[in-house]
């Protein structure tokens, strides 16, 4: 049972990590929409959004990369509406992984 338990642990874990991904993903491609970015710009752009997940646990970190960004680039958007595109995002994530 217990290796049963670790597998399905390890499993679980995996499915997070991807779903965590496509959304930081999806996230980064609005964001560059919003900041004019197109095409190799853009691809670059929505890698530096995942990897900023990577600086710490949890969504602060992705949430303040893209605050900053459209900071930087003298656009004003609400932390709500950051916070809402997020949460779409992860939604429309889970779903690509059903």
């Amino acid at each position: 049972r217990k290796k049963g338990f670790e597998k399905k642990f390890v499993h679980d874990e995996e499915m997070q990590f991807k779903v965590n991904a496509k959304r930081n993903k999806y996230l980064g491609e609005w964001v560059a929409e919003k900041l004019g970015k197109k095409d190799q710009n853009k691809e670059i752009y929505v890698q530096e959004v995942i990897k900023s997940d990577f600086e710490e646990p949890g969504d602060e970190d992705v949430f303040r990369k893209v605050k900053k960004d459209f900071e930087n680039s003298a656009i004003n958007i609400d932390d709500s509406e950051i916070k809402n595109q997020m949460s779409l995002a992860l939604e429309r994530a889970k779903e690509d992984f059903k």
